[in-house]
């Protein structure tokens, strides 16, 4: 079977007798820390296959699912800039030698693209994408590593884990801020995926994973390294945040975390790297924050942020989004402000006069944002605000329109031809006054009235929040 040669586009076949790396491209590297290290045992023997494990990931069947995985969910290419598009023929052709590859420890993984994404506080988060090949070997090991690990898990622990979503993090939540527990412990941990310590990983994943294989292979994907700006970077710690097998490597590393709180006692929950102690009294979670941060710097060698990690009142927090409010002694969720303020400024940038928009792509574009954060939102009570939302980008929807019509002539024939009698339509066609006021105008409301924009296919959050609550 014909191999792709190194370097092409669509290169995938490193092995580790074939890769070097050249020295030159490690020039400019600031390095880091090097992380603790974990005597290893010997569980990590790359050659013991106590349980097969890694014949099971590479069964037909598990790659077959890990390809339809890859290519719903699409994304964008990696180092060497294939497309999912171009994945199926590619596996056709060289299937067989990947698999043949990984099974005599020859494998090598790409290293990962990095992508900058903007946080909320102007920072950046890292992203590492894999080739797309690579994407369906760690979809494929995730997904034989899922069942095993799920009967560990612990029942506090929701993020990234089948049949668990925010929504039940958030139930839990409220639940235990009802029952009493009105102080938390909002733990940081600082830039988790890019601090994970693997030697750490690695030894706890040799608890459970007998195939020395697979733990060897996992450790590849580790080390792999990323692509800066067309300069390659070692990993020698953390876990790059974007690839399948990120997901799961941090459950199974914070999973650790989970059972010490549990052994302690602790009521908590937990959504990826994202955590909520729940304690009774202000000095209990002050006591509770001082006892396990022990544990997590020296015994898990993660970074708590100490600045943002903070005890206060539940209803003072922030958490996936949400906060916790009290009525009538009942606990209740509602949208924190700062997730309102994004989603303003969503809409706003949506509904922007001047992007260059077409107004069908625009109702699309407004549709498509509206309906998923409805949908992730929709625990919280939030009838008031998106009443006073729809109002708001119903007039910047209009004033969008009234700047498209520009001219005084096309105005005038614009609002006849959509009902205004011509002396009115003469009136407003000639106003000197700004786009944002003539928006709020009873002209334009009756003109672009609230049917009209529905029949142009703008959707409001009230009318779709109605409708999915409706069937929940």
């Amino acid at each position: 079977m014909k191999v792709t040669e190194t370097g092409a586009k669509g290169s995938q076949l490193l092995t580790e007798d074939s890769l070097q790396k050249n020295s030159a491209e490690h020039e400019g590297y600031a390095g880091v820390h090097s992380p603790a290290r974990i005597t290893e045992t010997d569980d990590t023997n790359a050659t013991e296959s106590k349980d097969r494990l890694l014949e099971k990931i590479v069964s037909r069947d598990n790659l077959n699912e890990a390809f339809k995985r890859v290519k719903a969910n699409k994304g964008s290419h990696g180092i060497d800039g294939m497309g999912v598009d171009e994945l199926l023929q590619y596996l056709r052709d060289n299937g067989e030698t990947i698999k043949q590859l990984i099974l005599g420890g020859k494998y090598r993984p790409n290293p990962v693209r990095r992508v900058e994404i903007p946080k909320e506080n102007g920072k950046k988060r890292n992203l590492g994408i894999p080739t797309v090949v690579d994407r369906v070997i760690q979809q494929a090991i995730a997904q034989v590593l899922t069942p095993i690990y799920e009967r560990q898990f612990s029942d506090n622990s929701y993020g990234f884990r089948p049949k668990r979503s925010a929504h039940h993090a958030m139930k839990r939540s409220q639940q235990y801020v009802q029952e009493g527990y009105r102080y938390v412990v909002d733990m940081d941990l600082e830039k988790y995926f890019d601090t994970v310590n693997q030697s750490k990983l690695i030894e706890v994943l040799s608890r459970t994973i007998k195939d020395g294989r697979v733990i060897s292979l996992i450790h590849k994907y580790l080390r792999a390294g990323v692509v800066v700006k067309h300069k390659f970077e070692d990993t020698e710690i953390g876990v790059p945040q974007g690839g399948n097998l990120s997901p799961i490597l941090s459950n199974i590393m914070l999973n650790e975390l989970d059972k010490e709180l549990e052994a302690r006692g602790h009521r908590f929950v937990r959504y990826a790297d994202d955590m909520l102690i729940f304690c009774r009294s202000r000095r209990s979670a002050e006591r509770t924050l001082t006892k396990i941060l022990p544990y997590i710097e020296k015994k898990l060698f993660l970074k708590v942020n100490r600045e943002k990690t903070i005890v206060d009142d539940a209803t003072k927090v922030k958490f996936l989004g949400f906060s916790f409010y009290q009525s009538k002694g009942e606990t209740r969720v509602r949208i924190h402000p700062k997730s309102v303020s994004k989603m303003k400024a969503k809409v706003k940038e949506l509904t922007s006069r001047s992007n260059g928009m077409g107004n069908t792509d625009r109702a699309l574009k407004l549709r498509r944002y509206i309906m998923g954060w409805v949908n992730y939102f929709k625990l919280a009570d939030m009838k008031q605000l998106l009443q006073t939302t729809d109002k708001w980008m119903r007039r910047r929807i209009r004033m969008v329109f009234w700047k498209q019509w520009k001219r005084v002539r096309t105005k005038l024939e614009r609002l006849i031809s959509l009902g205004i009698h011509e002396q009115k339509a003469w009136e407003y066609a000639n106003t000197r006054k700004g786009y944002w006021r003539i928006s709020n105008s009873p002209i334009l409301s009756k003109s672009l009235g609230n049917n009209r924009l529905k029949n142009l296919g703008f959707l409001f959050f009230s009318d779709y929040y109605r409708q999915v609550t409706a069937h929940s």
